[in-house]
């Protein structure tokens, strides 16, 4: 077998690509990929024209055949639509928007009494906002990697954080962070700090990333010492928000350490500047640790404040009240000037800090850290391993499982990867090791990066996803507002291999992909999810409090159940639809005209809508989603008297 795959690939050398892959199907090959991960030689060089060649792998090596199903999930941001997207991979076809911040003409998000619920109202029930800028999302863990059960995402303009189930794929959870204003960077712990049969994510740690004056009440607006951030903790499954730390700096992005006891956030404008030209005087910044047992050690002890309008514990994490070692709660190792990203390695070592402003990565050993907090090492710095030069602009880090970082350069529109254990011995002073593996040209600058399973014990090294920021001549043009490019690079082998562009609407930021067992989806509702749940048709009708009005409703492929219902102008009506098909896709859709009203139930789900009667007459209320070869004729009359 591995003769004649040897001979096979020699026999190749010095083909067209096409030729190449023509041949590699005729040996039986499924993958035009895996001949090359065979021969690393073959992949393409670095370089701008040969990054785009690969293209002619993607059919082979991302294309599924009709009933065939993708290897990983991946699960997506949705910048400005407030929504997560879920995709399948290699394919990169989109499965689903789940909307959270933003509301959703297709499912009813922000239209049914459930999601306005969840998304939070104004006293006139109207919904308190409906714009978001979703940027980081992550998913629980259970012994270090992924356990299938949530995950969350940020709303950064209105400081708010979502949680998804994802046996549902739903949002279920909105919560408000008091006190902040730029809410960012968003990780879960991976266990407890303390207690180790504690092995699940119980907390999910925010970085808020601008400076306020702290109370926000208008009377400090010209005080910049006044100005500071909160890094706040979420319980993960009650959602309320269990304690914050003020901070010295802005927070970018948030990493957890997998024994619990650390999370950090790397910070720009440690100088507490609210102009441009301040934030950025400072040479160096600072990747900021929370010793996570001595904070609710602190806040136990009733070692904290509150602030205005929160009942919720703030202790004190700036720098000038951590000196001693011994008793802080925070620790700001430095690291270049406004870095941008701070990732966990999978063999669960390190943190990397990317330098944005400087061509260097910076990894940071957790057990030194650790060693600092406990006395143990005199000076903090002491915990940076390796300081190097990776390229212009390095952004976001990723893993491959194998001692391998793979990091964006916004300026030089690639992908470095580089081995850890190799730049810790040229930092330490061998100049003779290569931590440089490859570079890979995208389209075009680059930010965010995530590899399968990147950030777990469970790292594959299989696939890595990229974001660019412009895609310029990569798609055909649309008018002035370009789709973003979502590249897909193999880094089974020594060299990436570009797969595949795929456009998306802006803007996205963060992801992560896992493998799809990890997740088990109900394909169906239970009835008892839903206390307003009609479990019989016969419990139908309509039910007359006053001016207040309950309209009962089933669905059941074709029909509702009932014919028309009858209401006076001026009443306030809650209708409960109950989708009684139990079959798997069955959806059925509910529409008014002329009254605002749509969305969707899924089988056996429950959903309702209040609104008033206002405007008499006659009105069909339709079902919106394909059902039945009758489905064109599954109506009921809604009938409001004068």
């Amino acid at each position: 077998m591995s003769q004649k795959k040897d001979d096979m690939s020699t026999e190749t050398v010095g083909l067209g690509r096409r030729r190449f892959l023509n041949t590699a199907a005729l040996t039986g090959l499924t993958l035009g990929v895996a001949a090359c991960n065979d021969k690393p030689e073959t992949a393409p060089a670095a370089s701008g024209t040969s990054a785009a060649a690969p293209a002619a792998h993607a059919s082979s090596a991302t294309h599924l055949k009709p009933g065939e199903l993708d290897t990983y999930y991946g699960l997506w941001s949705g910048g400005h639509n407030g929504d997560v997207r879920v995709l399948g991979f290699p394919s990169g076809r989109e499965l689903l928007r789940v909307p959270c911040f933003v509301p959703d003409a297709l499912v009813g998000w922000g239209i049914t009494n459930e999601s306005k619920a969840v998304m939070g109202t104004k006293p006139d029930g109207s919904l308190r906002y409906t714009v978001a800028d979703t940027h980081h999302l992550h998913a629980s863990y259970k012994d270090g990697n992924y356990d299938g059960r949530y995950a969350w995402v940020n709303d950064k303009i209105n400081a708010r954080i979502a949680r998804i189930r994802l046996d549902y794929f739903v949002c279920d959870k909105i919560t408000d962070l008091p006190n902040v204003q730029g809410f960012h960077g968003i990780f879960p712990d991976k266990r407890d700090p303390v207690d180790p049969a504690i092995n699940y994510t119980t907390r999910v740690f925010c970085g808020g990333e601008f400076s306020i004056p702290l109370p926000n009440d208008g009377t400090d607006a010209n005080s910049p010492e006044k100005y500071r951030s909160l890094f706040s903790c979420v319980d993960a499954e009650s959602m309320e928000v269990r304690w914050q730390v003020l901070i010295d700096g802005n927070c970018d992005l948030v990493a957890t350490s997998y024994d619990g006891k650390l999370a950090a956030t790397n910070q720009y404008n440690t100088e507490n500047g609210y102009h441009y030209e301040d934030m950025m005087s400072a040479e160096r910044d600072a990747c900021l640790f929370f010793n996570i047992a001595r904070i609710e050690e602190a806040v136990k002890a009733g070692k904290f404040k509150t602030l205005p309008g929160s009942k919720v514990p703030v202790v004190d994490g700036t720098r000038e009240s951590n000196k001693d070692a011994k008793t802080a709660l925070t620790a700001y190792v430095s690291v270049p000037k406004n870095p941008h990203g701070v990732n966990a390695s999978p063999d669960q070592k390190y943190f990397i800090c990317a330098g944005k402003l400087s061509p260097t990565a910076t990894v940071i050993q957790l057990t030194k850290v650790l060693d600092w907090f406990d006395g143990k090492m005199e000076k903090l710095d002491d915990a940076i391993v390796a300081e190097v030069e990776i390229g212009l602009g390095p952004l976001h880090t990723a893993f491959d499982g194998r001692g391998n970082a793979y990091t964006t350069l916004f300026l030089d529109s690639q992908v470095v990867k580089w081995n850890v254990d190799a730049a810790i011995k040229f930092h330490a002073g061998d100049k003779s090791a290569k931590y440089v593996v490859d570079r890979l040209d995208v389209h075009y600058q680059p930010g965010h990066i995530n590899a399968t399973h990147s950030e777990t014990i469970a790292a594959d090294g299989k696939y890595l996803a990229v974001g660019c920021k412009f895609s310029k001549d990569r798609f055909l043009p649309v008018g002035p507002f370009h789709p973003e490019n979502e590249q897909l690079i193999d880094i089974s082998g020594e060299k990436m291999v570009l797969l595949a562009d795929h456009p998306v609407r802006g803007e996205p930021h963060d992801f992560i992909m896992f493998k799809r067992d990890i997740v088990k989806t109900k394909q169906v509702y239970e009835l008892d999810d839903s206390p307003l749940a009609i479990k019989d048709a016969k419990e139908s009708g309509v039910f007359r409090n006053g001016k207040k009005v309950t309209v009962k409703l089933t669905s059941q492929a074709p029909a509702f159940s009932m014919r028309e219902f009858t209401l006076k102008k001026g009443d306030e009506v809650t209708l409960i639809l109950t989708n009684l098909d139990k079959i798997e896709d069955l959806t059925h859709g509910f529409a008014i005209p002329k009254y605002n009203v749509n969305f969707i139930v899924n089988p056996l789900e429950t959903k309702s809508v209040t609104f008033i009667a206002d405007q008499p007459g006659v009105f069909w209320c339709y079902c919106t989603h394909f059902c039945h070869a009758l489905h064109l004729e599954m109506r009921t009359r809604m009938i409001v008297e004068a």
